[in-house]
């Protein structure tokens, strides 16, 4: 069992890696997704289940764990691992995004961000030495600095402005983040789609000095396009011996394209959200199991899959139980999304470690260009 945090590469295919991010509470294969436990639980799921689709880590939020149950709740419970029954690494990230999103809710200064809770109305204020603070009594293994993130499309100087103050706020969140033996803080890149400004925010960041370092500010209404003509450039600017983790992305085709470009993490509410929902995410694309076209179906969802949902469940039960609300849907959706995102993982760590990883994303595109497969 490893010590402390330590991140090594064991194969490269272009700009992608694949490797091994250690930690007290076990080994994080990358490129890696990180399922989305947002209040201590991945919705739909038993965290041994989670367990059993591959994830070696989970993402808890530093917003909504504040506010209920609360940080000192969780510590004089034994911290978040106990709490919710998750041994295994977690990475919380600092609360900044979901503040951001509250739109009139929250006023930003230099010192932080005040804001009304969506719970109650209860007010609030949090710093980069707040946000260290409570994920420290979280227990969280990999701790985000606290930021600003502009949506987008923004101004250049609203861009810039926000970048600046993020690393005036990094600086802050490493001073307060101190001495954690086994415990990793990472900074978070900003300045949207200009070069500059990532160039200029990642220069600050290393001068700072981090354990990992994460791009954000994409994936909030930029477009694909935008995103990877971004990560073109952006992860070069990055310690090559360091973790780079792209921030709540995305779609299976994101992901493939995060990965060729050099991301080792990511994660994403989509496949647990999209399984509560009705919708599945297989190799051919995604299939909406409330369509009549599935009512009469005795075929599985993915025949090369071999989940629970799939393994033992027809098109026709899903389509019933999704149509029907039951909770067996959420249930049986979820579990294969999230599996589905860790074999997907597996074969882009396989294809990197075989230096195959352009026939991987080939075949990738085109079965899903194939489209699902026909009625019955």
């Amino acid at each position: 069992m490893a010590t402390g945090f330590g991140f090594t590469i064991s194969a490269t295919d272009g700009a992608a890696r694949t490797g091994v991010i250690s930690t007290p509470r076990g080994e994080i294969r990358t490129p890696a997704f990180m399922p989305v436990g947002t209040a201590a639980t991945v919705k739909a799921m038993l965290p041994e289940s989670v367990r059993a689709t591959g994830a070696d880590i989970l993402l808890g939020n530093t917003y909504h764990l504040m506010l209920r149950p609360g940080a000192e709740r969780i510590a004089a419970l034994g911290g978040l691992h106990r709490f919710m029954n998750w041994e295994r690494p977690i990475l919380t990230d600092s609360g900044g995004f979901q503040v951001m999103s509250l739109g009139p809710l929250r006023k930003l200064t230099e010192e932080g961000v005040r804001f009304a809770s969506h719970l109650d109305g209860s007010k609030h204020m949090l710093t980069p030495e707040r946000s260290m603070e409570i994920q420290a009594l979280l227990g969280s293994d990999i701790v985000m600095a606290f930021d600003e993130c502009p949506a987008l499309p923004a101004t250049d100087e609203e861009v810039a402005r926000a970048m600046r103050l993020s690393m005036r706020w990094a600086q802050r969140s490493r001073d307060a983040f101190g001495d954690r033996p086994g415990h990793a803080l990472f900074g978070i890149m900003q300045g949207g789609v200009t070069r500059e400004l990532r160039e200029e925010s990642a220069s600050k960041l290393k001068e700072i000095g981090f354990d990992g370092y994460a791009i954000g500010g994409l994936a909030v209404g930029e477009g694909q396009e935008a995103m990877f003509g971004v990560l073109d450039y952006a992860s070069g600017f990055l310690p090559e011996d360091r973790p780079r983790y792209l921030m709540g992305v995305g779609k299976p085709d994101d992901i493939v394209g995060a990965v060729e470009r050099g991301i080792d993490m990511m994660d994403c509410v989509l496949p647990s959200r999209s399984g509560r929902t009705g919708q599945a995410w297989t190799p051919r694309g995604q299939v909406n199991l409330r369509n009549a076209r599935h009512k009469d179906d005795p075929r599985p969802l993915d025949e090369t899959c071999n989940c629970p949902a799939c393994r033992s469940y027809s098109r026709a039960y899903l389509h019933h139980v999704v149509k029907a609300d039951e909770i067996i849907g959420s249930m049986l959706l979820t579990w294969h999304n999230l599996h589905y995102y860790q074999v997907l993982m597996q074969g882009l760590r396989d294809a990197i470690a075989a230096t195959r990883l352009a026939a991987f994303v080939a075949e990738f595109h085109a079965t899903r260009k194939a489209g699902d497969i026909e009625p019955v």
